[in-house]
């Protein structure tokens, strides 16, 4: 039995260092900031990669005094800079980066980096009471990073808050009011029809709180002309549907994968659109993208057979979040063929031991994952190895 269970505790390791080393970083209590959180990460033309959290200044909350940190890399992720601030919105909250890379628009043959986030005068709570608002805005970057624009808010395009006391320009009847973008990156149409359209996922809550936050509902924002105009597309048919990430699929359609707040059912919920995200087709819960009431990050990372690879990863337990998977479909999202573990609790009992996490491509053969770890503790890079 001791020979049996050696060799169970070796097999188990071999499918977790399928990765390379977990490379810490931010590491909460760090660099001028108590907590880590919310990860995204993007690579650049020349190969660089930056990643992206919400640096909170006094502690883990989810509101506060919250900036926009980031790190680079310039070796594949064996190494990061010292951290730099992008976004800080003096006391109150700046969060879900959501950065993308125009690699479309002639202007800048090298690309652009676009940097969506979300600022917010007052907890998730109280904005859902009507109490409170959240603005939506991007910084561009022409350098690789190095230097940002002031900021653009376009709150306006894409969100529906009734608030007329504080802008005469977000008198809609819609009476939205928390909003969020995905936490993670933003995804860019690399061909077809829809080439170079920027498509944000998002999430927003509609008029007062109800049981079982059903009055959360998926949706995204796109852009058509390299940030000038930006338009809204339908909301998706699922009460409840949350934070949600977006992916390229082959015949010019795109998927939407959302976290259910519900949490009535343990699975992502996909919806899928013929028209660039504009509107969706269907939409439907996937059980074998089991998931515990958490963030999860989609990604294209390839074609095969005139379907489009893709690459999912989330903590992949119905109970807790932990188990953090990275999935691969060669068939648009059909099926979810290749599984590999990335971390988990060594007793599977850790709460909260891995929990949100963002994907990069790095090549051919491999996938870089950034992601939450150890309780929050820390946010570590590392490579997998998946063809």
């Amino acid at each position: 039995m001791k020979k049996i269970s050696v060799t169970l505790v070796l097999f188990f390791h071999l499918i977790v260092c399928f990765c390379q080393g977990k490379i810490p970083v931010f590491v909460s209590g760090r660099e001028g900031h108590k907590s880590y959180r919310i990860p995204a990460i993007v690579g650049l033309t020349n190969d660089d990669l930056l990643a992206f959290c919400e640096g909170r200044v006094n502690g883990a909350g989810d509101f506060g005094d919250i900036n926009i940190v980031m790190k680079r890399s310039s070796d594949g992720g064996k190494t990061w800079t010292a951290l730099q601030t992008i976004v800080d919105a003096d006391s109150l909250q700046a969060g879900n980066p959501a950065p993308v890379v125009d690699l479309t628009d002639p202007a800048y043959p090298s690309g652009r980096i676009f940097l969506f986030y979300n600022t917010g005068n007052n907890h998730e709570g109280e904005v859902r009471k009507g109490a409170g608002l959240r603005e939506a805005w991007y910084k561009i970057s022409t350098d690789n990073g190095h230097t940002w624009s002031e900021a653009v808010n376009i709150t306006a395009q894409v969100h529906r808050p009734k608030q007329p006391q504080l802008n005469p320009a977000y008198n809609f009847t819609e009476d939205w009011r928390s909003y969020a973008n995905t936490p993670g990156h933003a995804m860019q149409f690399q061909k077809g029809k829809y080439r170079g359209r920027i498509f944000v996922a998002a999430n927003h809550s509609a008029g007062d709180p109800q049981k079982g936050f059903t009055d959360y509902v998926a949706h995204g924002y796109y852009t058509d002309d390299h940030g000038k105009s930006f338009h809204l597309s339908t909301t998706v048919a699922a009460p409840g549907s949350n934070e949600s990430t977006a992916a390229e699929l082959s015949n010019d359609k795109l998927m939407m994968n959302s976290r259910n707040q519900k949490g009535d059912v343990r699975a992502r919920i996909v919806s899928i659109s013929s028209t660039g995200g504009a509107t969706w087709d269907t939409t439907y819960f996937d059980q074998t993208l089991i998931d515990p009431v958490n963030e999860g990050s989609l990604l294209t990372v390839g074609q095969k057979g005139g379907k489009n690879i893709l690459a999912f990863c989330n903590a992949a337990d119905a109970r807790r979040r932990d188990n953090l998977t990275l999935r691969i479909s060669n068939d648009d999202g059909h099926t979810w063929k290749k599984t590999f573990v990335i971390d988990k609790s060594s007793d599977g009992t850790h709460g909260d031991y891995t929990a949100y996490s963002d994907l990069v491509k790095l090549g051919r053969k491999k996938i870089g994952v950034l992601y939450e770890k150890d309780g929050y503790k820390q946010i570590v890079f590392t490579a997998v190895k998946w063809k």
